[in-house]
């Protein structure tokens, strides 16, 4: 039986070179990579593409053929739509080992930097519990964005999502599409399906932690898992349900509008007509088309930055700050972007050692040395500047972090 790969050009030589004909289970793994793999159904494990600790990281799981075919199109398909998702980058059939003996197919999926199962970020001591609501906020998101897109999850689980970190809150990334399936459109019905299935999996995710003692105490793994159904109904209600807005009010449009984009939605197309029979003379807005990613997008058109809905939004407040501030006739836009980047964004991240750097993603320590800031003012009684505080924390937080997956510092070696 020849081995036989199926995947992005790219990456063909990386994964060409992996030893296929060893049993997943058997593969040497680095420990830090360990803990950044949670819990699978099948074999997983974490892998570089070399023996270069800067290399490629790539997760590795065992399956059937057919499956393992089936999820990489759908990874493929998920990508293609900028759907927050693990990118595939190969399947692998027609693995033998040494004694000929066949092994199950693999299916290699990117490793998403800076991400971290559930277990490891509730494991955390210093974990609230409105990091747990923060969570499940990020997950309902993630399903409704799936559910636009005309995706049916069919186990969505803490287990099988990804947490990073996003300004105070968390984004939270699909990595296991097994059991999905694309429609034109989803109904009511495969909708509350795919929210019963979270309602249960979260609950009993969660309570296995509270056995295991590592869940926050007195926090309820029922209302918890309730919590985010209930704000995945208010999210698809605020993007598809029709507003009954005041016709004298002409800002009422403009602020319907404003309401989405805070949400982090985009309105590409929208309904905006005037009511008959109960509601005659109101005027009724009406969101058709919508799409995620509107500070993201705007962020990444305006500045280059690639970062995560929430990242983007306080970025983009710091730079409203420094535009205002400006001298009238304002600049055009996009020289008043390049010199927030050139005189506060880059300046700030820049004060990141060599030896800390990679321990949390640049937009992220912005957004946190921001927060700093305003603590370190709170407590001294005036501002303290930005520059102070982003040292400030580099000195006293910065080496702790770990969203990376690295370890911490301990009696200050890395």
């Amino acid at each position: 039986m020849a081995l036989r790969i199926t995947g992005l050009g790219e990456e063909i030589a990386a994964v060409t070179g992996l030893p296929w004909s060893i049993p997943l289970e058997e593969w040497p793994e680095d420990p830090a990579l360990a803990e950044k793999r949670g819990i699978s159904r099948h074999i997983v494990r974490l892998v570089r593409s070399t023996d270069d600790p800067e290399s490629e990281v790539y997760a590795v799981k065992e399956t059937v053929s057919e499956f393992a075919n089936r999820e990489y199109k759908i990874l493929r398909e998920l990508k293609q739509l900028d759907s927050p998702s693990v990118q595939s980058i190969a399947v692998i059939e027609g693995r033998t080992d040494k004694d000929g003996e066949e092994l199950p197919c693999a299916l290699v999926t990117r490793f998403l930097p800076y991400s971290l199962p559930f277990r490891v970020v509730l494991s955390d001591k210093a974990v609230t519990a409105e990091d747990v609501t923060l969570m499940a906020n990020a997950l309902a998101l993630l399903l409704v964005r799936l559910h636009l897109l005309g995706f049916w999850w069919g186990d969505c689980s803490l287990s099988n999502t990804l947490f990073r970190r996003d300004a105070e809150g968390f984004a939270a990334y699909l990595v296991d599409a097994e059991t999905g399936e694309f429609q034109k459109t989803l109904t009511s019905g495969q909708r509350e399906h795919d929210l019963e299935i979270a309602h249960f999996n979260v609950a009993a995710e969660l309570e296995d932690l509270q056995l295991s003692g590592v869940l926050y105490p007195g926090m309820d793994p029922i209302r918890a898992s309730t919590a985010l159904i209930k704000r995945y109904h208010r999210l698809w209600s605020a993007l598809k349900d029709r507003q009954v807005l005041d016709p004298t009010d002409r800002h009422a449009v403009e602020r319907a509008m404003r309401q989405l984009h805070d949400l982090g939605f985009a309105v590409e197309e929208v309904s905006v007509s005037m009511e008959e029979g109960e509601n005659a003379g109101k005027l009724v807005f009406q969101p058709k088309l919508v799409a995620a990613g509107y500070h993201k997008n705007r962020l990444r058109e305006l500045m280059g930055l690639e970062t995560e809905e929430l990242q983007a939004k306080r970025l983009l407040a710091s730079f409203d700050r420094f535009r205002g501030r400006e001298k009238s006739p304002k600049p055009p836009m996009s020289d008043s972007a390049k010199r927030w980047l050139d005189e506060v964004f880059r300046p700030t991240v820049s004060l990141i050692p060599p030896e800390l750097e990679g321990r949390i993603e640049l937009a992220q320590f912005f957004h946190e040395a921001l927060e700093h800031r305003w603590y370190l003012s709170e407590r001294a009684g005036h501002d303290v500047g930005l520059e102070f505080a982003a040292k400030s924390y580099v000195a006293e937080i910065l080496p702790y972090r770990r969203d990376s997956g690295v370890d911490v510092r301990v009696d200050g070696a890395i």
